[in-house]
Formats: C-alpha cells, sequence, structure tokens
C-alpha cells in the first residue's frame, strides 16, 4: 500500500504533493514503483495535528482519486475518519475507507461502510491526534489493541460488513511509547491469529528516530522502515503501508526468494 498526502502538514511529506497535478504525479511514480494498493489521504494524523473541516478534506482528496481513478483500475483507499469524505471518495472511484477510528469517528459510520459496501481498515488508536501521545498507558498492550480491533470488527459486521471486507491495523505510533510499539510489532501474530487480514504501517514513524537518533528527518529512516516491514510479512501481515515503495517492494521480493530456495 503506497501512501499518498495530499495535506500541506503531515509528518513526511506535508506539501509535496498537495496539488492535484503534484497528487497526480506522486500516485502514478507509486503505481509504477509497484504499489498494489493507493492510500491517498487529506487529513494529517501525526502526533498533535490539528482537525480538518470534512469539506476541505473532500476538496483536497476527491480531484486526486477522480484523476488516478480515470488512469488506473486498481484498489484507491481513502485515509478519513469521516463518513462524509468516504461516501465522496466511493463516488470518485476509492473501493477501501482506511479509518484510524475504526470506525468510531461518528456514530453512523459502521452503517455507512455497510451500505457503500467497501472494504474498511479499522485501526487502533488511544485517544485522538492532538493527544495521543500524552503518556499512552496500557496493562497489556497486545491483548487490549486486540480485543478492541476484534470487538470493533464485530461492531461492523453487525452493521453489515462483511467479514471477508475487514482489516485490522494495530496502530502503530497512535497512542503508543516505544515500547508499546515493540511489542505490537513483535507480537503481531497474536493479531494475525484472529482470522482477520492485518495492516502494518510503521513507514518512516518516530519510532525508528528513537532507535537511532541520527534519523532526525523522516526520510532518513528507509533502514528502520524496511526491517519493520520484512518482520511484519514474515509474521502474517497482509498488507504493509509504505512510503517508499520500490524499496520495500524490492526488499519483499528477496526475502520471498530467500525462503523459496530453503531446503
Amino acid at each position: 500500500m503506497g501512501i499518498l498526502n495530499v495535506t500541506p502538514d503531515s509528518f513526511s511529506d506535508g506539501g509535496l504533493h498537495a496539488s492535484a497535478e503534484g497528487g497526480l504525479a506522486q500516485a502514478m511514480k507509486l503505481i509504477g514503483d509497484g504499489a498494489d494498493i493507493l492510500d491517498i489521504g487529506g487529513e494529517s494524523t501525526r502526533p498533535g495535528a490539528e482537525p480538518v473541516p470534512a469539506d476541505e478534506e473532500i476538496a483536497r482528496t476527491i480531484p486526486v482519486i477522480e484523476a488516478v481513478h480515470a488512469r488506473w483500475h486498481g484498489p484507491i483507499s481513502i485515509d478519513t475518519m469521516k463518513p462524509e469524505v468516504a461516501r465522496a471518495a466511493m463516488a470518485a472511484g476509492a473501493r477501501i475507507w482506511n479509518d484510524v477510528t475504526a470506525l468510531t469517528f461518528s456514530p453512523d459510520s459502521p452503517a455507512v461502510a455497510a451500505d457503500l459496501g467497501c472494504e474498511v481498515v479499522l485501526m487502533h488508536m488511544l485517544g485522538e491526534p492532538r493527544s495521543m501521545q500524552v503518556e499512552p498507558r496500557y496493562d497489556d498492550v497486545m491483548a487490549e489493541v486486540t480485543d478492541y480491533l476484534v470487538a470493533r470488527a464485530r461492531v461492523a459486521e453487525a452493521a453489515g460488513v462483511a467479514r471477508a471486507r475487514i482489516t485490522l491495523d494495530p496502530g502503530v505510533g497512535f497512542g503508543k511509547t516505544i515500547e508499546h510499539n515493540l511489542t505490537l510489532i513483535a507480537g503481531l501474530g497474536q493479531l494475525t491469529r484472529t482470522g482477520y487480514p492485518v495492516l502494518m504501517g510503521a513507514s518512516r514513524k518516530r519510532m525508528i528516530r528513537n532507535l537511532d537518533p541520527s534519523a532526525v528527518e523522516a526520510g532518513d529512516r528507509l533502514g528502520g522502515s524496511l526491517a519493520i516491514a520484512l518482520d511484519a510479512a514474515a509474521r502474517g501481515a497482509s498488507i504493509v503501508r509504505v512510503h517508499d515503495v520500490r524499496e520495500t517492494v524490492q526488499a519483499l521480493a528477496v526475502q520471498a526468494a530467500i525462503e523459496g530456495a530453503v531446503p
């Protein structure tokens, strides 16, 4: 899953692809680099980010979704918590609703997802972006995140979303310390054993800087991003959400070749 942020303030690439033309150009590059899914977002959810009105989010994302859909028939994902943005995105050609709030932002979200008939990614986030990194606490982060996501999946299913259309995301970096993040990555098998597909999204995240203080800029975190993507794939993740598509595709191909050569 290639990441395309059409925002002015995302932590890694804010402002770089904010215009419709810039967004389309980056989308086609990610697709050419080997992205199977394109995830387009119009609201930053980095720690401390301020909310964006739905109409502004729609204005940022829909022209890009329409332009990409006119040129590519692969799956487009809308990265939003707002059901009205999801509706507009599906009408423009998106097929997946990637929701960092696991369909809790609006009471209508589960019913809207069911009505749209789209695939959904349910992510765990402790609190909301403005405050999620203020002393996050868990008794057992792996168990709590797993239980929460399974409960949210059941809510979605009860609303009419088909089980086969649900993917779970542990939400690395969303209301977690470095220790919490590492536990979730190392324990990913517990989440995959729920039977739902699992998405891992840790590309260029601050946790890599926590482990390598020299990686001050987001672009300096390729090595750590690849390490997490490879580890997640080995532990059963179905999707890795990344900025550096070409490098990740290559790393996964080499990993698969090595595994295929094992006697």
